[in-house]
């Protein structure tokens, strides 16, 4: 393998023995017990086993704590979620052209060979399920799977736990891929409510180049009328190795009334370069931890997001960016637009410990409110040990001005349109950015589309 993974970058899962504690949490034991019901054999029955010992010594976070304070999930404990099959029936989402045949697709966190495309991509990559890798293959991954900063997080160990399959993008060095991998996790839920715990890895060897995009929805799409209630919990371990490019867009679209907590977990090597763009429209209570490990020098870290919420849905952002070598350059914008009652929560950290000189990093976090019982809660962070470094941060809130409205007014555009146009002009800042002309236009078409979001 070409990428080098720092020790301190491994967390020895074996180190403390936890199968003789105590179950502290009966909730979270019950979605343990759910989501291991399916028994795995092999490495990945090891994997399983120990990160489950894991969870059985947690507890599912509450707003006592300061990273969970502004987010609530008692409405989640309220709710008694069951793994069921994927139902491949009446299933609808993006095909996005320039990913026609290089696209999988997972139900309810099964792989769906029918609904997936691999049919034409070049020499050098591999794309597929964990069941479709060969032996070596298998060993490879073995490497990096769950092997990321942060497995102990108690959703992530969860979703360890109860891990049977996962979405692999493996580039070999020097290969640069030109077609995009669309990768599609659709949630469906049944009779009850629904966990489904969709796992992807991406490894980028040294001096490769790859664009990845990560949708996650349900059967149709962010304003589907039908409330169905699922969760999704989902991880995703990036990989990028010394010289290497990956450019990565997620997108969360999940239903009204679906609960969704996500992790993307990078570690980028020397004069690495990763782009991010994550854009959240769904769900009725959303989670996403972004978090960067930069494990040598000379890296580049862009990260753009959009949240864009209405009626009661809560989303939280909270990133990471841990720059530990010289010459480190990140570069971050989040904006938040926030109709009705909705709340959003973006937490952003940027560590610069003493080590780390020469490093260049910026954060930045605009938010729209557009009622006056919307909210947001912001903390851009940084935290700053080296002494030779340019480092800025800082937040906005605003509302739409009275004084743009009535200019686009006086030029034939009545309130409602011209509310819309600046709504749609300020998302636009960060779906622009996107290099995939489809989802681009998809995006803003979901955007203009969202009613909601122009009524008070």
């Amino acid at each position: 393998m070409n990428i080098q993974v720092s020790p301190s970058a491994i967390p020895n899962s074996n180190a403390v023995s936890l199968t003789s504690m105590l179950d502290r949490d009966d909730y979270l034991t019950g979605l343990l017990n759910q989501v291991t019901a399916t028994k795995t054999e092999g490495w990945l029955q090891e994997l399983s086993q120990s990160a489950a010992n894991w969870v059985r010594h947690s507890i599912i976070p509450t707003t006592r704590e300061e990273e969970w304070r502004f987010t609530d999930l008692s409405s989640l404990r309220k709710v008694q979620f069951n793994v069921e099959a994927g139902n491949f029936a009446s299933l609808e989402f993006n095909i996005l052209p320039e990913a026609a045949n290089s696209r999988l697709v997972f139900v309810n966190g099964v792989y769906a060979p029918e609904l997936s495309a691999v049919s034409d991509l070049p020499s050098g990559i591999v794309v597929s399920n964990l069941a479709g890798l060969s032996v070596v293959e298998q060993q490879a991954v073995q490497q990096y799977l769950a092997q990321a900063e942060g497995a102990q997080e108690v959703f992530t160990a969860l979703n360890t736990a109860g891990i049977t399959d996962a979405a692999v993008v493996w580039v070999k060095k020097n290969v640069v891929v030109e077609t995009p991998i669309h990768l599609v996790f659709i949630s469906v839920a049944g009779e009850t409510a629904t966990i489904s715990q969709p796992r992807c890895l991406v490894v980028a060897e040294s001096g490769s180049q790859v664009t990845l995009v990560e949708e996650y929805t349900n059967r149709r799409g962010v304003e589907s009328a039908e409330k169905e209630v699922y969760l999704t919990n989902a991880v995703t371990e990036v990989w990028v190795g010394d010289n290497a490019q990956v450019s990565h867009t997620r997108v969360e679209r999940e239903g009204a009334e679906a609960f969704h907590i996500g992790k993307t977990a990078i570690a980028q090597a020397r004069d690495s370069r990763y782009t991010c763009h994550a854009i959240t429209l769904g769900a009725k209570l959303s989670r996403h931890n972004l978090e960067i490990l930069q494990t040598g020098e000379q890296t580049q870290t862009t990260l753009n997001g959009l949240t864009i919420i209405s009626g009661k849905q809560l989303s939280d952002t909270h990133s990471a960016i841990a720059l530990n070598y010289p010459h480190g350059t990140s570069d971050q914008l989040h904006k938040c637009i926030v109709g009705d009652r909705a709340h959003a929560v973006f937490n952003g950290k940027v560590f610069v410990p003493k080590l780390a000189q020469l490093t260049n990093a910026s954060q930045l976090n605009r938010n729209l409110l557009l009622s006056s019982k919307a909210r947001v809660d912001t903390k851009p962070q940084l935290e700053i040990t080296a002494d030779n470094v340019k480092c800025a941060h800082g937040a906005t809130v605003s509302q739409l001005e009275d004084d743009e409205i009535f200019y686009l007014q006086s030029r034939g555009i009545d309130e409602n349109d011209a509310r819309k146009l600046l709504i749609n002009a300020f998302a636009a800042e960060v779906i622009n950015k996107i290099a995939i002309p489809s989802l681009r236009e998809i995006l803003l078409n979901t955007v203009n589309n969202l009613k909601s979001l122009t009524n008070e």
